[in-house]
């Protein structure tokens, strides 16, 4: 099973750290190259690390910053990240928030868990949708 590098963005601090210990419960599937607070901190990760490109980036929705669209339209503006896959994680189940992330080009969208506990099986099927949807040559 491959095992995947992923850049991270997600403002809420225990949120944070609960995905961190889902990533480290599902070892192997995933390879955490950083977890930043917004938009702004994973673009400044971005520059300041050109040569490490993630295989896909997460990131929250709504952060203060640059949020989740803020994020897709840039990424995808800019020539060295447009092809990397951007996934959406949040807590809205709206089909328009869904159909508008993946109308800016989010490569998918999907839905936090419930409660932090449950993040170890989130990481599981994130893992299974890249393979599924054929995100990642």
């Amino acid at each position: 099973m491959r095992t995947y590098t992923i850049l991270i963005a997600e403002n809420d601090e225990d949120e944070r750290f609960f995905m961190q210990q889902g990533f480290d419960e599902a070892s192997g599937l995933f390879e955490v190259e950083a977890l930043v607070k917004n938009g702004d901190d994973l673009l400044e990760w971005l520059t300041l690390n050109a040569p490490r490109k993630p295989d896909v980036i997460l990131s929250d929705l709504n952060m203060p910053g640059k949020n989740g669209y803020d994020l897709i339209n840039e990424l995808k503006a800019l020539p060295a990240y447009a092809s990397i896959p951007v996934i959406i994680a949040s807590t809205s189940p709206i089909q328009s928030t869904i159909e508008r992330c993946l109308t800016l080009g989010a490569a998918d969208y999907i839905i936090k868990p419930e409660t932090f506990i449950e993040y170890g099986p989130f990481i599981r099927e994130l893992h299974q949708r890249i393979i599924q949807k054929e995100l990642i040559p």
